[in-house]
């Protein structure tokens, strides 16, 4: 029988979500280096970076207008 430790239910020691956080950055920054030097990175104007900024923030606080009242006034009977 071989002598491994994935019958404990632990998460298996393989892929990249695995991997220690500065060894994912060391490898991810390779892949953006790669990318800018061949020219397919997409880089952000100021505009299209003010406006992702304005997106996740509605996203994550909720700032899109009427999208909590409407579930909200729905459900008193």
């Amino acid at each position: 029988m071989p002598s491994s430790k994935s019958g404990s239910g632990n998460t298996s020691k393989r892929g990249f979500a695995s991997m220690d956080q500065e060894k994912q950055r060391e490898i991810a920054s390779k892949g953006g280096k790669a990318a800018h030097a061949k020219g397919t990175a997409h880089e952000f104007s100021s505009e299209e970076a003010r406006e992702a900024g304005r997106k996740g923030g509605e996203a994550s606080h909720g700032g899109g207008r009427g999208s909590s009242s409407s579930s909200r006034g729905s459900s008193s009977k």
